[in-house]
């Protein structure tokens, strides 16, 4: 059984690697600071004068209106209220909650998945439960990891924020690579339970 896991399990990462080679993932990255030639961009060198802010509310009461009729009771009290808003709370209230997190995930969710099939490569050839437990922690792990991964970009792909644009993803990949770790996770779990060290 930990031999059939460990197949389905590489399986899951080789689904995954693809996934990740077949998307948009590198090309949704904003610029580096290094332009043709190595040289630095000019915005970068150069202190621009930051734009006028557009205060939060046109965007909340434009949300609100439709071909009905004017915006409801509830949006015009807020976009009076955010009318006066300095640019630097509109800036906080537009950024994201944690800013590295996007990148953190990317290497986490890849990352954890192959940590956990060392382990589980370790659980198959010496039968070791804590070894099998060590890997369903961090199959699970990352099957969280990966979930939240999913829930974010569906997020922003959603919102459709031109200046974070969302990496997009092959449906069907994402829905076999989530079902053979699913499957993955299950399997693992009743394994280290059964085996006996």
């Amino acid at each position: 059984m930990a031999i059939v896991v460990l197949v389905l399990w590489l399986f899951t990462a080789g689904a995954g690697f693809y996934l990740l080679i077949t998307s948009s993932l590198g090309r949704t990255r904003p610029t580096g600071l290094a332009g043709p030639a190595g040289l630095a961009p000019q915005s970068a060198t150069v202190a621009q004068p930051a734009p006028v802010a557009q205060p939060a509310n046109a965007s909340a009461a434009g949300a609100a209106r439709t071909a009905d009729g004017p915006p409801s009771r509830r949006a015009a009290r807020r976009a009076a209220r955010e009318r006066w808003d300095p640019p630097s709370l509109v800036a906080a209230r537009q950024a994201p909650i944690l800013p590295g997190a996007r990148s953190l995930v990317e290497f986490a969710h890849p990352a954890g998945g192959i940590i956990g099939l060392g382990f589980w490569l370790g659980f198959t050839l010496v039968h070791n439960r804590a070894l099998g437990w060590i890997a369903f922690g961090l199959v699970a792990a990352t099957a969280c990891v990966g979930l939240g991964w999913f829930t974010a970009n569906t997020r922003a792909a959603r919102r459709a924020d031109p200046s974070r644009p969302a990496p997009s993803f092959s449906g069907r990949l994402v829905a076999l690579h989530g079902s053979a770790a699913a499957l993955t996770v299950t399997l693992a779990a009743l394994t280290a339970l059964v085996i006996r060290s």
